[in-house]
């Protein structure tokens, strides 16, 4: 028998008692909803968190989540190359609302626009700047067709270089002491 890499969100909240839930999204995007008792560890931190989570699975199984699944399936990879064993919410949180199941908002938390729509943002406005620009400047085009092509390789690798760039922004990071209380709790 296979060891499963992912689970649908009804196993998941058959078993969300039992697993140790790990949510890979940006802090913005955490707060503004999670899988209840989900520890926030941005995929851009997973090396560094790598001893907590070792010590986490060790204890249980991991389930790793982001918004569409996307994030939360590279880092099981990442994961699997440091020896953990972890699955990924098939459809991630979008799909376990849509299914009508709760998330946790903090009270009082600032709500930050999803990272896909962070995108859309820079990229649409990189595109539409190049192409304005491109009027008076005809080089400008060039930063329009380089987006373009970016998104094109976003598509066929399923990553995105925008999106980790957008995650060092100041709204995006974790607050030092909300990471290393993460870490502490995982190492538990």
């Amino acid at each position: 028998m296979t060891t499963p890499t992912a689970i649908d969100a009804g196993q998941a909240v058959s078993r969300l008692h039992e697993l140790i839930v790990i949510d890979v999204r940006t802090p913005g995007e955490y707060a503004t909803g999670h899988l209840p008792g989900a520890h926030n560890i941005p995929l851009d931190h997973l090396d560094d968190a790598l001893p907590a989570i070792k010590a986490a699975a060790s204890r249980g199984d991991l389930l790793v989540v982001c918004a569409s699944g996307a994030r939360s399936g590279q880092a099981c990879a990442t994961l699997a190359q440091g020896g953990v064993r972890a699955v990924t919410l098939t459809g991630g949180t979008d799909t376990w609302t849509r299914l009508g199941h709760d998330l946790h908002r903090p009270r009082g938390a600032r709500t930050v626009w999803g990272m896909e729509r962070q995108v859309r943002l820079a990229a649409g406005s990189l595109v539409l700047a190049g192409l304005v620009l491109g009027q008076h400047r005809p080089r400008a085009r060039l930063l329009s067709a380089g987006i373009a092509g970016g998104l094109v390789f976003s598509a066929l690798t399923d990553t995105c270089g925008m999106a980790r760039i957008l995650a060092k922004l100041p709204h995006n990071r974790p607050k030092a002491g909300d990471l290393k209380a993460t870490l502490t709790a995982l190492a538990g």
